[in-house]
């Protein structure tokens, strides 16, 4: 805590007034202040120690509302570093710190560290005031930033642990692709240190270390995936040029041209990498697939539609020994079928998640699918990002039967159109025949859960909700009707026959 109450009432100013901003950047708006904290009020002299009580209170709600990957977006080359000090001054004088204290003061450290004061100044190392205890420069402009704060000294094992941190950055500077970073668990394991740290993280001496190597292990984690994500666009570019769409699958996902256009390296770095790593290693696994095995020989154009809104029902021509029975179907349907279809489910609710959420917002309404695109209502598309589907609340009740619907609907039309290009197959036009039967019957569970939600909502007044679940029903009894008419109609019949 610093001596004079003046000196610490000016450093968290400048933190209120940095996070004020940041909130109002997120929400679009003011963030109403409390009574006395204006900055007006702030220039006062009177009742310092109250105000600073208000402060303090006011900057724990703030921070509360800013999670590390809001602070990391925050930080730009425009920031002040007079900012990042009163930040750091702040996070590291709090008296209970908790695991978001200790990565936002990761984040401001390394900022710090990137954007010294003058080009340079943390090259050359100095020494301590015995002449016998080497510094580095910035460890020592920690130790004037912090000289206020309450410090232990480190522990002995702590200072052990320090020491692995040459031997990591080493490490870091030798992976030469993004995977081999990835798979060699080197981030988990700096994680892990860091958190062993305890209370010794926030000490100058912890923190001029940590600094340093999150430089370094940033500049190349950077380097590789923009290195990546170039590769697999070039590789998008040349399937393009030749007609294809289909990259290849990841988790059982195929992967498209167009979702490759719609990802964006910037927007994904300036994830926390915490929630970023599993896109990070989609995007090696893709990496790694298109290198195995090229997508796609130069020349070859495979057919490729896109499923209109009321899609024409096409006649296929195809030999079977008998009609197809969709009734039949339907009551034969097995667990093992159930259990098949919903882990397609599954595959298709992820891959449409993450092409929401790291597509530009401009576009994210339309998925690109194997054979069409998938058009999204926005309900359905904020569903997709939704963080509150584990709740028991009516809006994340609605939000898990719109996920439900879209995933059933984009799994009847991509059945839909296989059958059609099924050709002359029989075999192969009644496997999708059958994947069809299976998802009708999920279809019509899941547009009774669908109802009821929505009988729900209404009974609470929610019409909005109801708008919401009933456009998305709709859609899927559409779909779910052509199937039907295909699998019955005039198409079922010139299947059977062998004739258009």
């Amino acid at each position: 805590m610093a001596e004079d109450p003046k000196w610490e009432l000016a450093i968290l100013a400048t933190v209120q007034g940095f996070c004020e901003k940041l909130l109002q950047d997120a929400v679009e708006g003011e963030v109403p202040v409390p009574a006395g904290l204006e900055t007006v009020s702030l220039q006062a002299d009177d009742d310092v120690g109250g105000t600073l009580s208000a402060m303090r209170r006011w900057l724990r709600l703030l921070d509360m509302a800013i999670s590390p990957a809001m602070l990391r977006r925050a930080f730009t080359d425009e920031t002040d570093p007079e900012i990042a000090e009163a930040m750091l001054r702040y996070f590291v004088r709090k008296k209970d710190h908790t695991d978001y204290d200790r990565d936002k003061t990761d984040i401001v450290v390394t900022f710090l560290y990137r954007h010294p004061r003058v080009p340079g100044q943390w090259d050359q190392r100095g020494y301590g005031l015995d002449g016998s205890l080497p510094l580095s420069p910035f460890e020592i402009a920690l130790i004037e930033i912090l000289a206020d704060s309450d410090l232990l000294p480190l522990p002995e094992e702590h200072v052990q642990v320090l020491r692995k941190f040459d031997s990591l950055e080493e490490q870091v500077l030798q992976f030469k692709d993004l995977n081999g970073l990835l798979e060699s668990g080197i981030i988990q394991s700096v994680r892990q240190i860091k958190q062993n740290l305890e209370e010794s993280f926030f000490h100058p001496g912890v923190l001029a270390t940590i600094a340093p190597y999150n430089a370094t292990f940033g500049a190349r984690f950077d380097e590789l995936f923009r290195e990546a994500t170039k590769q697999i666009k070039s590789f998008a570019g040349h399937l393009e040029q030749q007609g294809g769409t289909i990259l290849g699958s990841v988790d059982g996902v195929d992967v498209t041209v167009d979702h490759v256009k719609a990802m964006d390296e910037n927007s994904l770095l300036r994830l926390d990498y915490g929630h970023a790593l599993d896109k990070f290693r989609r995007v090696s696994r893709l990496k790694q697939t298109l290198e195995q095995m090229p997508p796609m020989k130069r020349g070859a154009k495979p057919a490729v539609s896109t499923a209109p809104s009321k899609p024409a029902i096409k006649t296929v021509s195809v030999v079977t020994e008998k009609p197809f029975s969709l009734g039949s179907a339907r009551k034969a349907v097995t667990q093992q079928q159930l259990a098949a279809e919903e882990t397609k489910l599954l595959k298709v609710e992820e891959s449409v998640r993450i092409f929401v959420r790291v597509a530009d917002p401009k576009f994210r309404q339309v998925v690109p699918m194997r054979f069409f695109n998938l058009t999204l209502t926005p309900a359905e598309a904020d569903a997709y990002c939704a963080d509150f589907l584990e709740e028991k609340s009516l809006r994340a009740g609605v939000a898990r039967v719109l996920l439900r619907l879209v995933a059933v609907t984009a799994r009847i039309i991509t059945e839909w159109e296989e059958l059609k290009r099924a050709g002359n197959s029989s075999s192969l036009w009644k496997l999708h025949a059958d994947s069809l039967a299976t998802l009708l019957e999920i279809g019509s569970n899941a547009a009774e859960n669908a109802e009821r939600v929505s009988v729900m909502a209404t009974q609470r007044g929610q019409k909005q909700h109801v708008d919401e679940v009933q456009t998305s029903l709709k859609k899927l009894r559409e779909y779910s009707s052509i199937a039907e008419r295909s699998l019955t109609g005039s198409e079922a019949k010139g299947a059977a026959a062998g004739t258009d």
